[in-house]
C-alpha cells in the first residue's frame, strides 16, 4: 500500500509517499481500506517530534488520525462489524491506503454524510466529547468558553455545547463572527480588537486550545469552582498516571503544569490536561447527533492524496476554517 511517512522528526522536512506493506490484522481489529482522512494540528506536531519523551514513535512512520473507509478483513474475535462495513474512527497511521484498528476503536459511519465530511469528524469530535460530557459533565444553563471557535475542534464544541443546553462563547475573526453564531456561538469575541478576558465573565468551564498566554489569560473568565481543560497543554501529573508513564514524568509533568495549577488553585479553579482517547462507542453517540442534525460537519477544503503535504501545510499556517480532509481513493 502507499502511505505518506517520516524517517525522522522534522520541522521542514515533507512528507514522503512509501510503499508499505498492507497491515496485518490481529484478532480484535478490522482493516480499513482509507477513503477519506483529515488533517489535526497534533500531525505537525508529531512530526516536530514534540511529544517524542513520553509518546515514543517507530520509523518510517505514518502521521495522520482520522479515518472513513469501508471494511475489508476482520480479525477472528470481531464480533460489531463485518467486511463491506462503512466505518469511521480516530486511529494512527491514517495517511494512508489501509489501517488496522480495534474494534473498540471504530463506528459505523453516519448515514448522511459522505467519506470526506465523516472523515472530518473523529479527533475533534472525541475531543469535544471528551471535554465538554465525559470531563466536565456540561449542564444545561452553564456558561462555556471555548476558543478559536473556527478551528476543527472549535466548531464541533459549540454544537455540542450548545446541544448540552449551553450558552457558548468563542474568540474569532470579525468576518467569522456571524458564521459561529449560526453554529450555536452566543458570544463571539473580536480577538484582534477585544480582550475576552474582561469581556467574559463567570464561566463555568473553558476549552483551551491555545497557547501558554492564553491558557493563563482564560482564568479570568471563571467562577469560582469553575473548570479549566486544556488540549493543548501543559500536561499534569494526572495525565501522567493515566498513560501509565514512568515516575520521572509525573514529576516533570508536574513541574510544567505548575504555574497554572498554582494560579488556578487560587481561585478554585480546577485545572487538567486532556489528551483524546480513541472509543468506538463515544462515536457512535456522535453518530446519532450527526444523524438527527444537531452536529455537523465543517471542511474548510479537500485535497487530493497526493498533495497531502499541501494539506499538512493548510492546517500548520492557522488559516483553515473547520477541517481540512484528504480524499484518499477518489
Amino acid at each position: 500500500m502507499q502511505a505518506f511517512t517520516i524517517s525522522s522528526y522534522s520541522k521542514t522536512m515533507p512528507l514522503t509517499l512509501t510503499q508499505l506493506p498492507t497491515p496485518t490484522v490481529q484478532s480484535n481489529e478490522v482493516l480499513i481500506e482509507i477513503h477519506a482522512t483529515s488533517v489535526n494540528p497534533l500531525d505537525f506536531k508529531v512530526k516536530k517530534g514534540e511529544f517524542k519523551a513520553f509518546l515514543p514513535k517507530k520509523f518510517p512512520l505514518i502521521l495522520g488520525f482520522d479515518v472513513a473507509g469501508v471494511v475489508t478483513q476482520i480479525g477472528s474475535a470481531v464480533s460489531k462489524f463485518k467486511v463491506g462495513d462503512e466505518v469511521y474512527a480516530s486511529g494512527e497511521d491514517a495517511f494512508a491506503e489501509y489501517v488496522a484498528l480495534p474494534e473498540n476503536d471504530v463506528a459505523l459511519k453516519p448515514k448522511n454524510l459522505t467519506m470526506q465530511e465523516a472523515a472530518s469528524i473523529p479527533l475533534v469530535g472525541l475531543t469535544a466529547w471528551q471535554v465538554l460530557v465525559e470531563k466536565a459533565n456540561v449542564q444545561k444553563g452553564q456558561k462555556v468558553f471555548i476558543q478559536a471557535g473556527s478551528g476543527g475542534v472549535g466548531t464541533i464544541a459549540i454544537q455540542l455545547a450548545r446541544h448540552l443546553g449551553a450558552s457558548v462563547a468563542t474568540t474569532a475573526s470579525a468576518s467569522n463572527i456571524e458564521w459561529l453564531k449560526g453554529l450555536g456561538a452566543s458570544v463571539v469575541v473580536d480577538y484582534k480588537s477585544q480582550d475576552y478576558s474582561t469581556l467574559l465573565q463567570n464561566y463555568d468551564l473553558v476549552l483551551n486550545s491555545q497557547d501558554t498566554q492564553t491558557l493563563h489569560k482564560s482564568v479570568n473568565t471563571l467562577k469560582s469552582g469553575g473548570r479549566l481543560l486544556s488540549i493543548s497543554g501543559p500536561p499534569d501529573k494526572q495525565f501522567a498516571v493515566s498513560q501509565q508513564l514512568p515516575w520521572i514524568f509525573r514529576i516533570i509533568m508536574g513541574l510544567l503544569s505548575r504555574s497554572i495549577r498554582k494560579k488556578t488553585s487560587v481561585k478554585n479553579i480546577d485545572y487538567a490536561f486532556v489528551f483524546m482517547q480513541p472509543n468506538g462507542e463515544q462515536l457512535k453517540q456522535l453518530t446519532t447527533l450527526i444523524e438527527a442534525g444537531n452536529i455537523r460537519p465543517v471542511l474548510d477544503k479537500v485535497f487530493a492524496f497526493a498533495d497531502t503535504n499541501q494539506a499538512l501545510a493548510l492546517v500548520e499556517s492557522g488559516r483553515a476554517k473547520g477541517k481540512v480532509v484528504i480524499a484518499v481513493k477518489p
